[in-house]
């Protein structure tokens, strides 16, 4: 893989755990990664970016302390991004049509593009518009579109007792249908909320 190619692919690749929702435009956006140090070995297929590591595309930000990215003899690609200031590694893009955006955190992001499965180690956080879930564990499956969340690292539970605070945590707003929408009235015919 060509080192320019490997950034191109960067971009997407960490994007790929939301791609359904992600913003389609940054897909043809450049990406801009800068790093305080970028090692590429290219008889290996790895990259490792290192040092306030930030890479944009579009509205896709990865923020981290090292990002490595590397690629299989199928041309698969994987990526891990770990820490940063915070001890968290961050990424936030827009979601397609909509003017919200959704923003993931955790010490560690994986993402392999074969299984197409992202995955959130410690103290993992996602919010997608208003809607968020907390765990110390979270995984997507981008083919199957399904989430695990869990208390314990690497999908397991934590015990829970008195002050001990372990749980998954989860806020989902409440969504309006047309049935609960104002009712549009007939033309020529006004409503109370129209006059």
């Amino acid at each position: 893989m060509k080192p320019v190619a490997g950034m191109i692919i960067l971009g997407c690749l960490l994007a790929s755990p939301v791609t359904a929702l992600a913003e389609k435009a940054d897909r043809d956006k450049p990406v801009v990664l800068e790093a305080d140090r970028i090692t590429v070995d290219d008889a290996k297929k790895l990259h490792t970016f290192e040092g306030h590591v930030q890479l944009t595309q579009g509205t896709l930000q990865i923020r981290a302390a090292k990002l490595v990215v590397t690629q299989d003899a199928d041309g698969f690609q994987a990526g891990v991004a770990t820490g940063g200031e915070d001890g968290l590694a961050h990424f936030r893009q827009k979601r397609d049509g909509r003017n919200d955006y959704i923003e993931g955190e955790a010490e560690r992001i994986e993402y392999d593009g074969k299984t197409e499965k992202a995955q959130f180690f410690l103290r993992a956080h996602i919010k997608s518009g208003r809607d968020e879930v907390r765990g110390q564990y979270i995984s997507y499956d981008g083919k199957t579109e399904n989430y695990l969340v869990t208390s314990g690292p690497a999908g397991t539970i934590a015990p829970s007792g008195p002050g001990q605070d372990n749980r998954v945590r989860a806020v989902i707003q409440p969504r309006r249908s047309d049935s609960t929408a104002p009712a549009k009235a007939a033309p020529g015919v006004t409503t109370p909320a129209q006059e």
